[in-house]
């Protein structure tokens, strides 16, 4: 796997940092129904002193893995119909992540309409829930690696974007901290 992120990759740089540094990179999933890939376009962080973040309160089955070493994929259910996937950050213990909140498809993409039922391209991976659905991820994924065989990250190809840093959306508790990063003028960002 060419340009593979490692686990240092995620291990070495605190929670904000790498919601930013995972801007750019791509998202691959090898599935037995294909291989299907997406430019990361859209972060937020999610840290333990945060009341939006799952580790708030203490440890629990649902986000058991958010105190894993970093780099370690959490997946939950949201609103009793969507998932959504982070990456762990922080080191073992900490209880923080990144959400990867929207993709920009580049491989795969019929299949991902597929799983999607649509053929509207912005459409496909422009939230978090619908990202997990496009790219086939599950709760089995809870976690996984994110540098494993068929479910890893692979470094930026591109360097020239601004990122633009605002509040999070969709949360009620603590929505008022800049922890959300998205690609400036990418059109596949969930929300401007």
């Amino acid at each position: 796997m060419q340009n593979l992120l490692p686990k240092e990759f995620y291990e070495k740089h605190d929670t904000i940092t790498l919601s930013k540094l995972l801007l750019g990179c791509t998202l691959i999933h090898e599935s037995l129904e294909g291989r299907t890939a997406g430019i990361i376009v859209e972060t937020e962080a999610y840290l333990k002193d945060d009341p939006a973040c799952h580790a708030y309160r203490k440890k629990s089955a649902r986000n058991a893995p958010m105190f894993e070493n970093a780099g370690i994929t959490y997946v939950y259910l949201i609103y009793g119909m969507h998932h959504c996937v982070n990456i762990v950050s922080g080191g073992e213990g900490v209880g923080e992540a990144v959400l990867i909140r929207a993709l920009e498809p580049t491989e795969g993409i019929e299949l991902m309409q597929k799983r999607r039922k649509t053929n509207d391209l912005k459409n496909l991976c422009s939230g978090p829930g619908k990202l997990v659905q496009a790219m086939g991820i599950t709760l089995d994924f809870n976690f996984l690696p994110l540098y494993s065989e068929d479910f890893y990250c692979i470094e930026r190809k591109n360097h020239n974007f601004s990122i633009v840093t605002t509040t999070r959306i969709g949360i009620t508790q603590g929505a008022d901290l800049p922890y959300r990063f998205y690609i400036d003028g990418n059109k596949f960002v969930s929300r401007k």
